[in-house]
């Protein structure tokens, strides 16, 4: 019988193969982990620190860096950094070496309620808590607030958010408990009655046309009331 010298040559290379692969796999591993490596993307304002992110990966789910990469359970640590209230997205990862990333997206604010209760509402419309670490500087929401129902509020604040104008000069929105909504500028002491949200878009446009004209008329001071809940129509009451 003739012994075919390259198939035995081949099968003893696979099996050399699957070895040093088995081998490798087991070692990788059993390789502990490194402290983790925090990254925020995005804004730099920290609401929530490298420090806090690191005790929430060590000592609530880690216990400690004694642990193997095999051991890891990096589903449970991204569900664990999503529960806080500050953090938007979180994608956790570790490298070949055993170096342990954590890439941390925080949650933006848009207004800040400041009523019985005070917190955050922020670009999805959510709650965030307050942070000793930081603090937002964003338009303050008074009146008739039900941390359950910010539907209203977040239309009107994600408004003035994303318009130059409103986010230049609103400091202050405030829910009346009809939820018609009143809106204070910058520099002007005039109540600026918004009413429902309804045709927002044209009551924005036509207080920016006011207020570009009492800006350069010197009047701003000479009103107490700027009514847009009319069609087409800004009814001022004087002082």
């Amino acid at each position: 019988m003739r012994i075919n010298w390259n198939n035995i040559k081949i099968v003893f290379l696979l099996v050399i193969v699957v070895f040093l692969y088995a081998f490798s796999s087991v070692r990788n591993g059993a390789r502990k982990i490194t402290e983790p490596k925090i990254e925020f993307v995005g804004e730099q304002n920290l609401f929530i620190t490298h420090d806090d992110v690191s005790k929430l990966l060590i000592q609530n789910q880690l216990g400690g860096l004694n642990i193997t990469k095999e051991a890891l359970d990096l589903n449970g640590l991204e569900k664990r950094l999503l529960a806080n209230p500050m953090i938007d997205s979180a994608e956790v990862y570790v490298s070949v070496n055993g170096e342990f990333t954590a890439k941390i997206k925080q949650k933006k604010p848009i207004a800040r309620v400041s009523t019985g209760q005070s917190f955050y509402i922020d670009s999805h419309g959510g709650v965030m808590p307050l942070s000793n670490n930081y603090t937002e500087r964003v338009p303050l929401v008074t009146g008739a607030i039900n941390k359950n129902e910010l539907e209203n509020v977040f239309i009107i604040a994600n408004k003035v958010y994303n318009d130059e104008f409103l986010k230049k000069n609103v400091i202050q929105i405030h829910q009346k408990s009809d939820k018609t909504i009143e809106l204070k500028l910058r520099q002007s002491d005039f109540v600026v009655q918004l009413g429902t949200l309804n045709h927002l878009d044209k009551k924005v446009n036509n207080l920016r046309a006011f207020y570009k004209k009492i800006i350069k008329d010197k009047a701003v001071n000479k009103y107490s009331k700027v009514n847009l809940q009319f069609d087409n129509q800004v009814v001022c009451t004087k002082v």
